[in-house]
């Protein structure tokens, strides 16, 4: 028996909030979600923030997202501002922190409990992958144009592979007791 039109879009509906806590697709849609942020930068923030609006609509628990991107989000983009503060970051215009790599720390966010989460029960792994991947993207979006160093290449890297190093560890440890206690 066929469904009747008006089930359609909310079936539809459905399938894009499940869609939406899938590992897969999450990863998928925050790689694209990067370099929306970090090869469009100002010309394609709105595609940035488009990206996480639609993710914030579709998401089954809003409030709960919400808190999480705003806290976890807030972390990683206070850590930022403070490099750039003391000059380890140079971004175009001379802006502290600019509105594109905001909107890629509230995409990160998303990832902690979805497509990342595997280093949540595994802090030493997260730990070497903040040391090592973060510093990474950062080098790779200097080579891309988002970002400059004001300091030698290999003293930015090192500051922040050891800053990662405790704060991805830490970023999980955080989802864990304040976001998923709640569920």
């Amino acid at each position: 028996m066929n469904k009747p039109a008006a089930d359609v879009p909310a079936a539809a509906l459905t399938f894009a909030r499940q869609l939406t806590e899938k590992v897969w697709f999450n990863a998928l849609w925050f790689q694209g979600t990067w370099f929306c942020a970090v090869l469009g930068q100002n010309e394609l923030l709105a595609v940035t923030l488009g990206l996480i609006g639609l993710h914030f609509a579709l998401v089954p628990k809003r409030l709960r997202e919400l808190r999480q991107l705003a806290l976890l989000g807030g972390i990683g983009m206070a850590i930022d501002a403070g490099l750039s503060a003391l000059g380890v970051f140079q971004f175009t215009g001379g802006v502290l922190l600019p509105l594109w790599l905001c909107g890629l720390w509230l995409a990160f966010a998303t990832t902690l409990g979805r497509s990342l989460a595997f280093f949540a029960s595994r802090p030493w792994l997260a730990a070497l992958a903040g040391g090592l991947v973060l510093p990474f993207n950062y080098y790779a979006g200097s080579r891309l144009g988002a970002v400059e160093f004001g300091w030698p290449l290999w003293q930015s890297l090192l500051i922040m592979a050891v800053i990662w190093a405790v704060m991805l560890p830490t970023l999980y440890s955080l989802h864990q007791r304040l976001f998923q206690a709640s569920e």
